[in-house]
């Protein structure tokens, strides 16, 4: 595909500089034959384009007011229909950029400017400003695939580009979350939408894992039994009864230099996998010795030929 560059209405440039030309001529003839006269009517269009100007900028400072009533407004409608977090906050993000664009140019219209000529120029830097808002318009894109496809949600605690945090917020280009040590990331839906997401929100049910080393010559049946009852002893631990959940697995895993492992397996609800995780090792490290249960160490055995 080749890109042509826009072909630019030179007669009429040449023509409004011809224009500035003459006003110039004009005044500065006028300064000559009657310089009170002159700069009276100098005077006169300084005033009027000063409160031009102040239309301007009280037509601006209002409009960024009804914009955040708008915005307001938007999200009450959101809240008071249950809309999802995710499509709320795109679409209060998109709106806000749509009418502050918007209001700039009736702002700049006020001031007499002609805004027809001011979409011309756009227009003949369309190349340049497209290629400097290809990475813009890229995340924006990435924005609608995720919104359409919904890898995730505001509130879901995601892993994605190299950071692990809850998703907070969502506008137009990019992605906010929030870290587990409360910093906040922003990444852009371009490389967020091509690349990998990993949600630990989206499924109700989540699978722990345990892996608990003993020393060599641990009753394996005695061993593993006491495990289980440490599992079943916490009512937050599911079974096969819950739906997409299975009984607690517990066998030896490896075979290690140093010591038995064992691996044990239960599923418990998602917004219990931290508490119950955490809460199991304590018992474990607890409970364990109590039972007879030794944990193991590294050791060198040495011999000695004379």
């Amino acid at each position: 595909m080749i890109l042509q560059t826009p072909i630019i209405p030179t007669e009429d440039y040449v023509s409004k500089v011809d224009s500035v030309r003459r006003a110039a001529g004009s005044f500065a003839e006028a300064l000559a034959t009657d310089p009170q006269g002159a700069m009276r009517q100098l005077g006169t269009d300084m005033i009027q384009f000063g409160l031009k100007l102040m239309v301007a900028i009280l037509i601006y400072i209002v409009g960024i007011w009804l914009i955040r009533l708008a915005k307001k407004g938007l999200r009450k409608l959101f809240e008071k229909r249950n809309t999802d977090k995710t499509v709320a906050s795109f679409v209060s993000s998109f709106a806000s950029v749509v009418l502050t664009v918007l209001l700039i140019v009736i702002s700049i219209s006020t001031l007499g400017i002609n805004t027809t000529s001011l979409a011309a120029l756009l227009a003949g830097g369309g190349v340049a400003i497209g290629m400097a808002l290809s990475g813009t318009l890229q995340n924006f894109a990435g924005g609608l695939l995720i919104l359409a496809f919904k890898p995730f949600k505001v509130g879901d605690f995601i892993e994605a580009q190299g950071y692990a945090g809850t998703v907070t917020e969502m506008s137009i280009v990019s992605t906010r979350i929030t870290l587990p040590d409360n910093r906040s990331v922003t990444i852009p839906h371009g490389t967020l939408a091509n690349g990998n997401i990993n949600n630990y929100s989206r499924n109700p049910l989540r699978r722990l894992e345990w892996i608990v080393s003993m020393e060599y010559g641990t009753d394996a049946d005695s061993f593993e039994a006491c495990l289980r009852g440490i599992a079943a002893a916490d009512s937050r631990i599911l079974d096969a009864t819950t739906p997409g959940a299975a009984d607690i697995f517990v066998a030896v895993k490896e075979l290690s230099a140093n010591s038995v492992d064992f691996v044990m397996r239960a599923w418990v609800r998602r917004d219990d996998y931290w508490p119950v995780y955490f809460s199991i090792n304590d018992t474990i490290y607890k409970e364990l010795p109590k039972a007879g249960f030794h944990f193991p160490f590294p050791q060198l055995d040495i011999h000695f030929r004379q």
